[in-house]
């Protein structure tokens, strides 16, 4: 896998995050855990975004 191609995996897994957090957020029945983690996960990718660019 080119770093390229990473990059264009990390950045669409970043996007699906980001959805689904927003999803969440409006969801009542969402555990704030489940949130916290999801934005921890958002902020691994796109700090190994920033190192890989």
């Amino acid at each position: 896998m080119t770093i390229a191609s990473h990059l264009v995996e990390l950045r669409r897994k970043h996007e699906v995050l980001s959805e689904m957090v927003e999803q969440a957020q409006r969801s009542p029945s969402t555990d704030a855990l489940q949130i916290a983690e999801m934005k921890k996960q958002k902020l691994r990718i796109k700090e190994e975004i920033a190192r890989l660019s």
